[in-house]
């Protein structure tokens, strides 16, 4: 098993609880410092730039802004720095911030097929050292408004941690109908891309 070395201090720039447990899992050693940035600024900005919005350009601008955000606090630390954009069409979406925009985000996707565009990016002493972003493709069957009222009753305020008020590691499996894309990358990051590059930066053994 690689082994992380020692004296390489490793920040996440986030306070997702499911990036923390996905690192912690994988044997990292890190702290956790939370980016406290203007996400819905870096949004409309990008939205109301005369060329046509590309997400997955915007979420590799938001995990790059996160990890630029808090080098600046930890000289000589790498910072890990990741955010996800789901889009249908031109429509870009965000996290709920109720019950009834949790359900209409929900019922929007419903039997349609979406892309959610997550990146991770790393920064070292304010500078940007790598980004990468992943693209999954995610359909939604075509549950009942019955079944959708009852899982967002089942999980709680859960649903207002997903962008698209969907856990697929838990109940919200039940959503879909077909996924095309990497597990980690849904869960909201790229961790094979980001193990790889903690190796050849020597943090991991190889």
């Amino acid at each position: 098993m690689s082994e992380q070395k020692t004296g390489q201090a490793l920040v996440l720039a986030s306070g997702s609880r499911t990036r923390f447990e996905m690192m912690k899992s994988a044997g990292l050693a890190f702290t956790v410092d939370p980016a406290d940035i203007d996400e819905q600024a870096i949004r409309e900005k990008r939205m109301n730039q005369s060329t046509p919005c590309d997400p997955s350009e915007m979420a590799n601008e938001l995990a790059m802004a996160k990890a630029l955000a808090i080098s600046p606090l930890h000289k000589n630390e790498i910072v890990v720095g990741s955010d996800q954009i789901l889009a249908l069409g031109d429509e870009i979406y965000s996290k709920p911030a109720n019950r009834e925009e949790a359900l209409q985000t929900l019922k929007s996707l419903r039997g349609k097929t979406h892309t959610l565009h997550t990146a991770v990016a790393i920064a070292c002493n304010e500078k940007i050292h790598w980004h990468h972003v992943e693209t999954a493709s995610i359909t939604l069957r075509e549950f009942s408004p019955e079944f959708a009222e009852e899982y967002l009753r089942r999980i709680g305020d859960d649903a207002y941690l997903s962008v698209g008020a969907y856990q697929i590691e838990g109940l919200g499996i039940q959503l879909f109908k077909k996924i095309e894309g990497d597990y980690f990358t849904i869960l909201g990051l790229p961790l094979l891309p980001l193990l790889k590059e903690l190796r050849n930066m020597g943090v991991l053994q190889q």
